[in-house]
């Protein structure tokens, strides 16, 4: 297995949705704030090179959306998700199959393309994985996260014929050294790929974590649908990672690829930063 990190560029978000109670005078000192409030995360997913397969776990934000709705979230930066591929010696008609985290539009936008005026799959060759509980959370969103669930990022992966479910059994095997763990806080059965790699254990954290500013236990989005169900996952998964020093892959942390945790008197904090190319 060959793990590769793929960079698709940067959006804002407003930083008091990205910390929820945490006044701005305590995270603004990891997470400095535009004139807007808003501050800058990463779009960060992974390639995974094993065997005969290509997995490429979630896509970023994409291009697709119209002008006006991409306004809202300041893209910038020079990667895309086609450079990155490119970078690695990939293209997308290379990757075997599309691992979808969940299914908000910054996780899953670059999964569908349009071709003129029709939205078709943006890997041709690949399965798409979700999972039943999520896809039926997804395509029946309640009024409050309906805005990050774009029908245009959805339907059209079921209508491709492409689509696959995944059981929601937790520790459930993608395949050999990949099982995925699930959260319920952020948004419902959210899945979380779990590699054994080079002898460490890698978490993909999606939005369980988004960057090391979130590791603190009260550091937990607005976002978040269930934020209770978060910070009881979170506390008890920072804490299995602090105990067997997992390896955190961040999608959203701007600066910092992957993290390990420790405990300390004030809790779980931060030990390392590193990429993987360090491993």
């Amino acid at each position: 297995m060959n793990l590769h990190t793929i960079e698709t560029g940067l959006f804002k978000l407003d930083g008091g949705a990205m910390f929820g109670v945490v006044p701005k005078s305590i995270w603004q000192k990891s997470n400095p704030a535009d004139t807007n409030n808003m501050c800058t995360w990463a779009m960060r997913c992974l390639l995974i090179e094993d065997g005969d397969r290509l997995i490429l776990i979630d896509t970023g934000i994409g291009n697709k959306q119209d002008e006006k709705f991409l306004s809202h979230y300041y893209l910038h930066g020079d990667d895309t998700l086609e450079k990155s591929l490119a970078a690695k010696g990939f293209s997308k008609e290379d990757i075997t199959d599309v691992f979808l985290t969940h299914l908000h539009f910054d996780h899953c936008g670059g999964a569908i393309v349009r071709e003129g005026e029709k939205l078709v799959p943006a890997f041709k060759q690949a399965h798409y994985w979700s999972n039943e509980k999520h896809w039926d959370w997804a395509v029946h969103p309640n009024d409050r996260e309906k805005a990050s669930f774009l029908k245009d990022n959805i339907l059209p992966l079921q209508e491709s014929g492409q689509l696959k479910f995944i059981s929601d059994q937790e520790g459930v095997e993608f395949q050999q050294d990949f099982k995925v763990r699930f959260a319920f806080g952020h948004t419902d059965a959210m899945m979380l790929p779990q590699l054994t790699y080079k002898d460490h254990t890698i978490v993909y954290m999606a939005d369980l974590l988004p960057s090391i500013g979130h590791i603190p236990l009260p550091y937990v989005m607005s976002y978040d649908m269930f934020p209770l169900q978060t910070l009881k996952e979170k506390k008890n998964f920072l804490e299995e990672a602090a105990a067997n020093n997992y390896i955190l892959y961040l999608e959203h942390d701007s600066i910092n690829e992957c993290c390990t945790v420790q405990q300390t008197e004030k809790g779980i904090r931060l030990k390392d930063t590193l990429k993987l190319a360090d491993l």
